[in-house]
């Protein structure tokens, strides 16, 4: 398998504003004692800040509308934050650092928090038969959404990136992925919003072919995990069935949770072989993308701990609520990076992809389901 990625540097890729770099506004004036570590934290901080008001705003929409996900409404506002008048320029400005910060950093943390969701005995209850389905659904839809990416001529990483979310956990894989790759925060921005949309979407359209496809509350439990992206859009979908449908959609959703270390490391190990074999393209040791990044071994230690039953249930609740918070904020950074006008340019090829490939999930783990009844 061979994998295009991109570092942040081709046509359309957002500066990258963050406080890693000289402090170029003092010129040679520049006072010589300033601490580097308080300036970076001085040049993401209001980021941060909004990033934080944006996640607080999608917890009270959410609360207000318990049937709209809080990453879905956070992701929106970021969009909407970054394209009003009276916010957008300090959104792409004094703000751009922290909110690339929070895109990233608190994306990464909350993927950690995220392996406390599962253990080995969760993966263990679902039966080898279904296991088999499930890591077929998601090799079949990466690889096909990968290739159908590629083949409609969506730019950068787009096509890597849909596939990581719509085959695995939605804007959770992007972010692990992107991370892993060093894609373009332009590029996950907007494969963030558009699984968004279709994982949105199956919230309203999944229950309704539920009786029409005759499938019983468990099947439709275990159609929902495997072909829904998101942990919440799960939930919100199953729910509408009955407590065994839900049961059986959070236990094969953590299912594909779980195959998300191996598809990094499979996706970090192509590109690592790309650079080996092409003059020229190897950006050395300290730039390549690492097989198995810390975050996602973090995420591996945490589906660990969860496993030995140590943790109480207030603990792993308190966990929860904080990843909640962590990919809030996140999906509002990540949100306020889209750009429309630039997002409009491949807005039908990149729809074309978002519906095939629901199509694909949705069909394969449909056959999957039937034939581990």
């Amino acid at each position: 398998m061979t994998l295009t990625s991109t570092t942040g540097h081709g046509p359309g890729a957002s500066p990258r504003t963050g406080g890693g770099g000289p402090d170029r506004r003092d010129g040679a004036d520049a006072p010589t004692t300033r601490s580097p570590g308080g300036s970076r934290l001085a040049g993401v901080l209001p980021g941060l800040l909004v990033a934080g008001i944006g996640a607080a705003a999608a917890w009270a929409v959410h609360w207000a509308l318990p049937a709209v996900p809080t990453l879905t409404v956070a992701i929106v506002l970021g969009v909407v934050a970054a394209h009003l008048p009276a916010l957008r320029d300090r959104v792409r400005g004094v703000a751009r650092p922290g909110l690339s910060v929070a895109g990233k950093r608190l994306m990464r943390l909350g993927i950690v928090l995220l392996g406390l969701k599962l253990s080995v005995q969760d993966v263990r209850a679902l039966g080898w038969p279904t296991i088999v389905m499930v890591v077929a659904v998601v090799a079949a839809t990466f690889l096909g959404t990968w290739w159908l990416g590629r083949r409609i001529g969506l730019p950068g990483d787009q096509p890597l990136l849909i596939a990581a979310g719509y085959a695995i956990c939605g804007a959770s894989a992007i972010g692990a992925v992107s991370a892993a790759t060093g894609s373009d925060e332009e590029d996950a921005a907007s494969s963030v919003a558009l699984v968004t949309l279709c994982g949105t979407l199956a919230i309203a359209v999944l229950p309704l072919l539920q009786h029409p496809l005759g499938l019983d509350a468990a099947e439709f439990g275990r159609w929902v995990g495997a072909s829904v992206h998101d942990v919440g859009q799960v939930v919100a979908t199953a729910q509408t069935a009955d407590p065994a449908a839900l049961g059986d959609a959070v236990l094969v959703k953590l299912m594909r949770v779980a195959l998300l270390a191996p598809l990094v490391a499979v996706v970090a190990l192509a590109l690592r072989r790309r650079h080996a074999t092409r003059p020229g393209t190897d950006p050395g040791p300290a730039t390549k993308p690492s097989i198995v990044p810390m975050f996602v071994v973090g995420f591996l230690v945490m589906i660990g701990l969860r496993s030995t039953g140590w943790l109480p249930a207030d603990v792993l609740d308190g966990a929860a609520l904080a990843q909640e918070i962590l990919l809030s904020a996140a999906l509002f950074g990540l949100g306020s990076a889209v750009h429309l006008p630039t997002l409009a340019r491949t807005g039908k090829r990149a729809a074309a992809l978002g519906l095939s490939a629901w199509a694909v999930v949705a069909g394969v783990s449909y056959a999957g389901v039937l034939l581990t009844a």
